[in-house]
């Protein structure tokens, strides 16, 4: 769905939502993206929210994260949601997600 309102350019759904305050998008299972109706997807905040977000998709589709209403699931790991500060750099699948979007700023692909 290329160059569908509402669709990235790889073809993955993106809704509009209001998120709590100090979240920009969600991954969800069935490989759409939430993005806060504050952010513009084509700003660099919205471009890196996304890319962030596609890794934790393909986190999924690998079958490396899952997640329901009180647990993350990660690498067979269960992980209680009301004893984490969701979206914390220093959670498993948050490492891999926040490296990845790194890595392209650092190479010239995203700019702030």
């Amino acid at each position: 769905m290329k160059g569908v309102s509402g669709f990235h350019n790889s073809g993955t759904p993106i809704l509009k939502k209001d998120l709590d305050k100090s979240v920009l998008a969600e991954a969800n299972k069935d490989g759409s993206i939430y993005l806060d109706k504050s952010i513009d997807k084509n700003s660099d905040k919205g471009k890196e929210a996304i890319a962030h977000e596609k890794v934790h998709i393909d986190q999924m589709k690998r079958g490396d994260l899952d997640y329901d209403d009180g647990f993350v699931y990660w690498k067979n790991k269960k992980y209680s949601r009301s004893k984490m500060k969701e979206g914390a750099n220093d959670l498993p699948w948050e490492e891999e997600a926040y490296s990845s979007t790194r890595k392209k700023r650092r190479n010239g692909k995203r700019k702030r």
